[in-house]
């Protein structure tokens, strides 16, 4: 064999993907997983602000908070900032990737045209399956319609919420992104999302837990931080009843199944405990051998019975409190949502009517 042929062959495979990434959740987490999957080194565009007010309308998250997200999942090799709407050939070119890959649903630029069009000719185009049930457009909708049915178990009492005052009455529907979770959680999804690694003996093990609701750059900071001080962190998740005792309202947003995938693809997370207690037990510390417990250094929720949850880590002396992030928690997303109600419905609706046109156009085919 040829040197030539040698170093082709050696040659790392570089995939793109690119998107908005708005409220970074497990459904864009499967993508880069998918398109991970199809070479070596997975180079992720992420739009700019102004590019996708452009051409879809205002987004959640601003593009630094949209960038970071990205960086945290662990399937982002690398992350090119404020990537054009439409994949080119140049621009394929000039990042060395081999080809670009795209979910099933078609993207339309604001002249009315698929903007992957040129590169699917060239034949430099994969297409992955879209993860059914979860997009930010539906997660707005759950927020403006106000409803608890997206939740997977039945949830008691709360405080007033902002989602509370908003009437879903008077928000324009139906629309099947302004909806309940239709996603349906499975083993073989978590199987895909964790990395089944296990803690070597030498390993110090670290632990933190919450609700992760819309998981965002605040909660994958609080995560970078604890993993930086410890060689293995298990995160514990709570179930939809005890973020709903703690947060009021109709939180959580996400169920749990969907907050655990969430929180799997972080690239610092090593071990998920589903339906993680309230409280930091005995049996959670030795279970998992933990020596080390996390929080933020914001004021601790304590429970309904007015005991503080990490009272037995503070006692062991191993309860440590990293920093937290202001200004960046559900509350604040959904307060977003809510402040620029007409905003967010009109996107929804303008999106609504472009599957509607693009179904129309299936028929003619």
């Amino acid at each position: 064999m040829s040197h030539s042929k040698e170093e082709e062959k050696k040659k790392p495979i570089r995939v793109y993907i690119d998107g908005c990434m708005d409220m970074f959740h497990f459904g864009h987490a499967n993508a880069l997983r998918q398109a991970h999957e199809l070479g070596d080194i997975l180079v992720v565009g992420v739009h700019d602000d102004a590019e996708i007010t452009r051409h879809k309308g205002p987004p959640v998250m601003n593009q630094e908070e949209r960038y970071k997200a990205v960086r945290a999942c662990k399937w982002a090799d690398e992350v090119v900032e404020g990537a054009p709407y439409s994949c080119t050939l140049e621009l394929l070119d000039k990042l060395n990737c081999d080809f670009c890959v795209h979910g099933e649903d078609i993207s339309v630029g604001e002249d009315g045209t698929d903007v992957y069009d040129r590169v699917k000719k060239s034949g430099r185009f994969r297409l992955i399956k879209r993860t059914e049930g979860i997009s930010t457009t539906e997660l707005v909708g759950r927020m403006l319609l106000a409803t608890k049915d997206h939740l997977s178990t039945p949830s008691r009492g709360g405080r007033s919420s902002p989602i509370s005052h908003v009437d879903p009455n008077h928000l324009t529907k139906i629309s099947p992104y302004t909806s309940m979770s239709h996603f349906l959680p499975s083993t073989r999804k978590i199987a895909q999302f964790a990395e089944g690694k296990s803690p070597k003996p030498t390993d110090k093990i670290g632990y933190i837990d919450g609700g992760f609701d819309l998981f965002h750059v605040g909660h994958a900071e609080a995560l970078r931080q604890a993993h930086e001080l410890c060689d293995y962190l298990v995160v514990g998740v709570h179930d939809d009843v005890v973020v709903n005792q703690q947060k009021g309202g109709n939180y959580p947003i996400m169920n749990l199944h969907e907050r655990v995938l969430s929180v799997l693809s972080c690239r610092y997370v090593d071990e998920v405990i589903i339906g993680a207690p309230f409280h930091v037990t005995q049996e959670t510390l030795d279970s998992f051998k933990i020596s080390i417990v996390f929080h933020g250094d914001d004021t601790v929720i304590r429970g309904p019975d007015g005991e503080d949850p990490y009272a037995l880590a503070k006692q062991k002396g191993i309860y440590h409190e990293i920093k937290s992030t202001e200004g960046m928690s559900a509350y604040e997303i959904v307060s977003r949502i809510i402040q620029n109600r007409i905003k967010y419905e009109q996107r929804n609706k303008k999106k609504e009517q472009r599957k509607e046109v693009e179904f129309v156009d299936s028929t003619k085919s």
